[in-house]
């Protein structure tokens, strides 16, 4: 797997998912779209952890910045 999620974007999805939880926890949402919430807040932040989302490889998105090389000298 290769890395496709950036700092940012791994900060947002984090967020997203303590938003999730406390939403979920508090009451605020329950039942079926409860779970649904918990469900898309676990992604979330196994997404972030990982740094891989399959989405944005099916996609062909990558907010990971790519490192600069330098060519060689001949």
């Amino acid at each position: 797997m290769k890395i496709n999620v950036g700092k940012w974007d791994r900060i947002v999805r984090v967020v997203l998912a303590v938003v999730c939880a406390v939403l979920y926890f508090s009451g605020v949402v329950k039942g079926a779209w409860g779970i649904v919430l918990l469900i898309f807040g676990g992604a979330m932040l196994v997404t972030a952890a990982v740094g891989f989302c399959g989405l944005y490889a099916l996609l062909g998105v990558n907010t990971c910045p790519m490192k600069e090389t330098k060519p060689l000298k001949q």
